[in-house]
């Protein structure tokens, strides 16, 4: 089979993954989408799992990124790319794993809730990890004795609870305001105290808390009683508890203006793990990235009535764009042109590219990741 042709079939492969996933894949990061097989009853099921590697052949460290659950069901989700936080490990690197589990997105099997027991559900979140984890190390290209795990949000609390499985080779975990906030239950907040309790007395990893005073999840009274519970059962963690951020400190990983606040702090902290932060690989660092304007303060974030311009069709995209990951923006023009986009290294560009394709005048930006930044003209 002669080279040629092998080239034209991968990539012949790469379209249909683009297609089949509804993303176009991005190359300058090595990005590609693969199914990883989960045990599941007498059988396995497959889970969507986003990879990035550096050049060459490895073995690179591993750095597992696990996401967050947003409203609505689950296979409605996309899938979790975070490329800025991808760039960052690959500049040093890592080779960077993005699972979807069991339900979400085009994973296999159904959504696993563990009712109100906040506890079980992290638990049984963890396995999907174990699953991808178990079938990546096994890889030529990993390095299975220095493995990071994190997660934002639900992705949060699933490392936590992936500390107690005492996985081999895995250094240390990062939490990104990790919770599971249900409304539904009563005394949520007291269950989810209780379990961090729980994680703490069975994991002896090092970890790293990120938590905000204005998230709109979880209060500091929460997050303090979840860390001090935590510590006092014997888990060991480091609270970065930053303030303020934005109008949401829940959205601070996803957001260009968090990176100033996580990546010293989790540098730092891969050093004291003994996990290598030395920058090899420049060329993954973000590439030249459209500005992000200043909060406007001309409407609420979630004031769907003040979008101008946009028709109540206009007005559902906007409310569709709520529910999105961050980093993403919304655009729209005078003449009701309106787009949005998520995740990947601009979604501020892509929103407003989008945008301009349907518009006769020059579109704006409304609102990126938690912040109106329209300004009447």
């Amino acid at each position: 089979m002669s080279k040629k042709f092998i080239h034209l079939f991968l990539a012949c492969l790469n379209l249909l993954a683009a297609f089949a996933f509804g993303q176009e894949l991005n190359h300058a990061v090595n990005e590609e989408v693969v199914m990883l097989p989960k045990p599941f009853r007498f059988g396995s099921i497959n889970l969507e799992t986003t990879i990035y590697k550096p050049k060459g052949d490895g073995p690179f460290p591993l750095v597992v990124i696990n996401h967050g659950k947003a409203s609505g069901d689950p296979r409605f989700q996309s899938r979790y790319r975070h490329s800025g936080a991808a760039r960052f490990f690959l500049q040093r690197g890592y080779a960077v794993l993005l699972p979807m589990r069991q339900g979400f997105s085009k994973s296999e099997g159904a959504y696993i809730s563990g009712g109100c027991n906040v506890e079980s559900n992290g638990r049984l979140q963890a396995e999907d990890v174990q699953a991808v984890l178990d079938h990546v190390v096994k890889q030529t290209w990993a390095d299975k004795n220095q493995i990071l795990v994190m997660g934002q949000s639900h992705g949060g609390w699933t490392s936590l609870a992936f500390g107690t499985v005492k996985y081999p080779g895995v250094r240390g975990l990062v939490n990104f305001a990790g919770g599971l906030r249900q409304t539904q239950c009563s005394a949520w907040e007291g269950g989810l105290i209780r379990a961090a309790k729980s994680y703490g007395e069975e994991s002896s990893l090092p970890s790293l808390w990120f938590y905000g005073d204005n998230d709109s999840y979880f209060s500091p009274y929460v997050f303090h009683q979840m860390h001090e519970q935590y510590v006092g059962a014997g888990g060991k963690a480091e609270l970065v508890a930053f303030g303020s951020f934005g109008s949401d400190a829940h959205s601070m990983f996803g957001s260009r203006h968090g990176e100033s606040i996580w990546q010293p702090a989790v540098e730092k902290f891969m050093h004291q793990v003994g996990l290598p932060t030395d920058i090899i690989f420049p060329e993954y660092a973000p590439p030249m990235r459209l500005a992000t304007p200043a909060t406007s303060g001309f409407a609420g974030l979630l004031e769907i009535e003040k979008v101008p311009h946009v028709s109540d069709k206009g007005r559902e995209g906007y409310q569709t764009f709520l529910t999105k990951q961050t980093p993403r923006a919304f655009a729209i023009s005078a003449t009701g042109a309106w787009s949005w986009s998520e995740m990947g290294d601009d979604p501020l560009q892509r929103a407003l590219d989008n945008c301009n394709k349907r518009s006769k005048e020059q579109c704006r930006l409304y609102a990126v990741d938690d912040q109106v930044v329209w300004l009447d003209q």
